[in-house]
């Protein structure tokens, strides 16, 4: 899955992750995301096979961490941090 092939499945889930205001708030293009197969723990202490999209550098205020979506319906899911 390419960060490009994971935009459009988001897209359709009615998400506003990729949209251009949201994107150039946060300093983003998609040149600066990877995306890679993961399995994390939800909140709920379930384990999800998810798609983790990465930033390659920080963007404004440094800000480095990744976003995860579900493989089976690409919905954004928070991960519990350890």
């Amino acid at each position: 899955m390419t960060p490009y092939e994971l935009k459009y499945n988001v897209e359709q889930t009615d998400s506003y992750f990729f949209t251009r205001g949201t994107m150039k708030f946060f300093g983003d293009t998609m040149k600066n995301y990877g995306c890679r197969s993961a399995v994390v723990n939800t909140y709920t202490r379930n384990s999800v096979d998810v798609w983790e999209l990465y930033r390659r550098r920080p963007v404004k205020g440094g800000l480095q961490t990744s976003a995860y979506f579900r493989k089976d319906n690409f919905k954004r899911i928070h991960v519990k941090e350890e």
